[in-house]
């Protein structure tokens, strides 16, 4: 019979201070592209080809989606805890929020959304960066849709 005397404990689910809102940061990004992909798509009449081109972007919108709120909602439940509840209280309400714009973004194609899904995102990695003491500013991403990210502000050595 096996039996334990010490019971490890943890409070994360990855090691601890590897966190970061990139994924879901870069996530947003491509909801919106794949908003403007599927637009591109839909201005005229659809023969097959468009139907089947469609119906990937939506399934891939669907997943980026999925990937923000993922993202999120593990940050926001693995490393906020009461220090940085404390003096942050609006990042409860931060997170409701991008779940529900998330799943906005899943139910029509109003690019709208997505840039409302960016946004919050980019809230709640500004929140992020500076409860870990960071400034930071905002970058334009390099591909497109070319949108401003939040990114933190790092020193050089």
């Amino acid at each position: 019979m096996l039996t334990m005397k010490n019971i490890a404990q943890a409070h994360c689910d990855i090691p601890c201070k590897i966190y970061d809102p990139c994924i879901a940061q870069v996530a947003a990004l491509s909801v919106i592209r794949l908003l403007n992909l599927i637009q591109d798509v839909t201005k005229g009449k659809l023969d097959a080809s468009d139907i089947s081109r469609l119906s990937r972007l939506t399934a891939e919108k669907e997943k980026e989606c999925q990937i923000v709120k993922a993202e999120v909602t593990i940050i926001w439940g693995d490393y906020f805890k009461e220090p940085q509840i404390s003096e942050y209280p609006n990042i409860h309400d931060l997170t409701h929020s991008i779940m529900r714009c998330a799943s906005n973004c899943k139910q029509d194609l109003n690019l709208s959304n997505g840039e409302e899904l960016l946004a919050l995102v980019n809230q709640f990695a500004d929140i992020f960066w500076q409860s870990k003491g960071y400034s930071t500013e905002l970058s334009a991403a390099p591909y497109p849709p070319s949108l401003g990210v939040v990114k933190p502000v790092l020193e050089h050595v």
